[in-house]
């Protein structure tokens, strides 16, 4: 998914204040995916990292997945300027992220008229 944020609360990076971010979920890298996972867990480590268990409900991974898919294609961007932003634009970049792990997977949705994709077994007792 490819988009601009529009940011409520623009934010420096590299002496130029920063109104907007592009991101595209798509280009997240397995290297990049890594990153996330790194610094979500250096940011919550006083909380014992992700306690869910599931990355699905890991809303600071959401995060970090969002700040990956604006660092994949601005790559003059880090993730630690990403962690400066502040208020609303926190919840929108998490809200990338979460969108990249929960998303429907579009591409497996076939028409089949109802029709069941496999053979379903005969009872075997007679009714």
């Amino acid at each position: 998914m490819k988009g601009i944020l529009k940011l409520k609360n623009p934010i420096e990076i590299n002496g130029k204040k920063v109104k907007e971010l592009s991101y595209d979920t798509d280009a997240i890298t397995a290297v990049l995916f890594a990153e996330a996972d790194a610094r979500k867990m250096r940011a919550s480590a006083a909380k014992g990292g992700n306690l869910s268990g599931a990355v699905e409900l890991d809303y600071s991974m959401h995060l970090y997945l969002g700040f990956a898919a604006v660092t994949a294609v601005n790559p003059e961007i880090d993730m630690s300027d990403l962690e400066r932003l502040k208020g609303a634009d926190v919840m929108e970049v998490m809200k990338i992220g979460r969108n990249f792990i929960i998303k429907p997977d579009e591409d497996s949705q076939d028409d089949n008229s109802g029709e069941p994709s496999e053979t379903t077994p005969e009872p075997s007792t007679p009714q």
